[in-house]
């Protein structure tokens, strides 16, 4: 038991956010992660904190940020996680630096989970071309058009990549996210995308 509960111990997992993420898309992973050791670190656009939304509209916490995606090297991290909420992921793929955040995890091969609206950065990367993932169903088209198989399903695995559709699929999500940063480095990561 001790065992499946330190999982990821000795990894460091990045959570890419910034205002407007859907609280419980980055709370309940985040404490899955710390719960099974890993250490956490939240990156986002700018120092500070970070306004979380329930529902998209209902100010919920502010959480510290503890690196600007200027500051954080992708090198340092294990895994990548992309939690959703409408505003964040919209946000994120404005920035350049933030997708190339994004694009250097599949680049060196290592797992990344994204949920909701997470899936967004994928596709202004454009590491959904060829991959079968899900996501909240307003996406559906945008990964279809930028290559991606769309699928209606609680979680998907593509090598190294999980992804969920809404917080109603967190159990899922948070168990195979775990179960793929637990396995480490996913060779091909770029190559299926």
């Amino acid at each position: 038991m001790a065992d499946t509960q330190q999982r990821l111990t000795g990894k460091r997992i990045a959570f890419l956010a910034a205002d407007g993420v859907e609280e419980v898309e980055y709370t309940q992973p985040r404490a899955a992660a710390e719960q099974t050791g890993a250490e956490v670190h939240l990156i986002s656009l700018s120092s500070g904190e970070i306004q979380a939304m329930n529902r998209d509209i209902n100010p919920a916490g502010r959480y510290p940020v503890d690196r600007t995606v200027d500051q954080a090297n992708p090198a340092d991290y294990d895994a990548l996680v992309l939690p959703g909420g409408t505003v964040n992921p919209d946000r994120l793929r404005m920035n350049p630096a933030a997708m190339s955040f994004v694009r250097a995890f599949f680049q060196q091969d290592k797992p990344v989970a994204a949920i909701c609206h997470g899936p967004w950065s994928l596709v202004e990367t454009g590491m959904v071309n060829g991959r079968t993932v899900t996501s909240f169903p307003s996406l559906r088209t945008d990964i279809r058009n930028a290559g991606g198989n769309w699928v209606d399903q609680q979680v998907q695995v593509d090598n190294g990549l999980v992804t969920s559709r809404s917080p109603n699929d967190l159990p899922a999500f948070c168990a195979k996210m775990v179960e793929e940063f637990a396995e480490g480095r996913h060779v091909g990561q770029m190559a299926t995308a």
